[in-house]
């Protein structure tokens, strides 16, 4: 339904005929982590997550999974060669 609380005139999966059914009966403001995300959206009432409607919480184990502004660190696998495939591949060319 359409969010007629914090996120007014956009779909909103908590709200129902009733109001608002998140806890404290709407949505919370961004948190200082959240700035430079790209699902940060500005609206009349404040600055909102697109995707959730409680953003410290996901900020509270480290590092929110959906923010776009901050880097993974990927580690580049090192593959193990066995010596012996390596030599019989070696003395077949």
């Amino acid at each position: 339904m359409i969010c007629q609380t914090a996120k007014a005139g956009v779909d909103c999966g908590f709200m129902s005929k009733k109001g608002c059914g998140f806890k404290g009966g709407a949505c919370h403001p961004v948190v200082d982590q959240c700035n430079g995300c790209a699902k940060v959206t500005d609206f009349p009432s404040g600055r909102y997550c697109k995707i959730y409607p409680e953003p410290a919480v996901k900020w509270l184990s480290g590092k929110c999974a959906m923010a776009t502004h901050i880097k993974n660190d990927v580690k580049e696998a090192v593959q193990k060669i066995n010596p012996l495939k390596a030599s019989k591949r070696a003395s077949k060319k």
